[in-house]
């Protein structure tokens, strides 16, 4: 089939390079030259495993293509994917859709056959209601242009996987026409068993809100844990592992540590309750809010973690920062909660020195005024206190001996649960933990 995706972010670029190898023929459309010239070049403008190697596949096959040109992609495309970017709105929890809208609403003229628009965004619920009646409006083919949503389930770290094989797909139609169409899309996967849900437009947009909030109110519960065993010198791992061996619970997020970050749980949930709110029914979801604060709690948790282990005032004490980006394998550092601890403590007088495998430009942009070291052993020497806060395999591997023969002082604090703290212990640090 012939595809078009419009936005060469992190979902558009991953979706336009998979749907390429699939078979499709694909033209990808976006505004920045700059991003367009890298990955039409062979280049992906952001850091996901096997992701180079999967563009370079598709730009091989002769099957993927990039454009600036809007009318171009109207004219070549049978379905076209919406895969803008939906970043919360400043001073505000709801969500800045001004993208998505601005997308459609610069496709829509150039529409004049049939043909199948799909969002594939993260957006409230009542979103593809509206922006369907827009595209009717505006586009000369009329209601032949129609709308369907598609919500994405990408891991960062996990993209191509994510892509291939996802858990699932939620096909969100108002017709057995759009139903056809992306089913067609989709024939591979399917032909390899992916579960498949065909619903309404208005319940696919909140299977994606509502997957995020339940897997951030897993998260925040344990880390609510934590804040319990901390106060009664119970051992939040222990009871964590004991909550994992029932069925009913799992043990997948249910991880105590430093909380979620990046460009989608924290902002996606706000929106969520935001929206929720609009529809006159906020105290449905108020308890995300408190999942929201637990989450932000434990980043000023592992700031006095670090100012304790610093004997109480941080004015002049080195920390080592081990981890920028806001998860493993990954570059992105939107609202990555190391970078706020980093901040934080450099903000009370500490001289923060910060390593990451993969984040450290983004981070350097973000962050100017924090200091940056290209290994561990770099920025730990002289260090007062080290900050285990995003759990590369690189950091977890460190060797707690020769580390300690660096810095100025042993003491650790792993926000991650990272690191075994009988082996550092042994190695003469003072270990402290979240929950323990």
């Amino acid at each position: 089939m012939r595809l078009t995706v419009i936005g060469t972010g992190y979902l558009g670029a991953t979706h336009a390079i998979c749907m390429a190898v699939l078979g499709h023929d694909v033209l990808a459309l976006d505004r920045d030259g700059e991003r367009l010239a890298a990955l039409a070049a062979g280049r992906v403008p952001f850091h996901e495993p096997g992701l180079p190697e999967m563009l370079r596949k598709a730009l091989d096959s002769g099957r993927l293509r990039f454009t600036d040109d809007v009318a171009e992609v109207a004219a070549f495309g049978e379905v076209h994917f919406v895969c803008t970017g939906t970043p919360q709105l400043a001073g505000s929890m709801g969500a800045d859709l001004s993208q998505v809208e601005g997308a459609v609403a610069a496709l829509a003229p150039h529409l004049e056959r049939p043909c199948l628009v799909v969002g594939k965004s993260t957006v409230p619920v009542g979103t593809a209601e509206r922006l369907a009646t827009l595209l009717a409006a505006l586009a000369p083919a009329g209601t032949a242009a129609e709308l369907a949503w598609n919500p994405e389930f990408l891991r960062e770290g996990h993209a191509i996987e994510d892509t291939l094989r996802p858990s699932r797909l939620v096909l969100g139609v108002a017709s057995e026409t759009a139903r056809t169409a992306l089913e067609a899309v989709f024939a591979p996967l399917l032909a390899a068993q992916v579960p498949c849900v065909v619903t309404d437009p208005a319940t696919a947009e909140l299977v994606k809100g509502a997957a995020n909030s339940f897997l951030a109110t897993k998260i925040s519960f344990i880390n609510a844990m934590a804040e319990v065993c901390e106060a009664s010198g119970a051992d939040v791992h222990q009871l964590s592992a004991a909550l994992a061996l029932d069925d009913r619970i799992g043990g997948r997020f249910l991880k105590p540590g430093l909380g979620f970050g990046g460009g989608c749980l924290p902002k996606d949930i706000r929106a969520f309750v935001h929206r929720a709110e609009e529809l006159g029914n906020g105290h449905s979801v108020r308890f995300l809010r408190e999942v929201d604060d637990i989450n932000r709690r434990r980043r000023l948790r592992t700031v006095d973690l670090v100012r304790e282990q610093a004997g109480g005032d941080l004015r002049g004490v080195r920390v080592c920062v081990l981890g920028a980006a806001f998860k493993p394998h990954s570059d992105d550092v939107r609202d990555a909660p190391a970078l706020e601890v980093a901040q934080r403590l450099h903000d009370e007088g500490a001289r923060v020195v910060v390593v990451d495998p993969q984040a450290l430009d983004n981070a350097r942009r973000a962050h100017p005024d924090l200091e940056y070291a290209d290994s561990a052993l770099e920025a730990a020497a002289g260090a007062r206190v080290v900050a285990l806060l995003t759990e590369w395999d690189q950091f977890r591997g460190l060797d707690p001996v020769r580390l300690g023969e660096v810095v100025a002082q042993r003491a650790v604090v792993d926000a991650r649960g990272a690191l075994d703290p009988t082996a550092w212990r042994a190695a003469g640090w003072t270990h402290r933990g979240l929950g323990s």
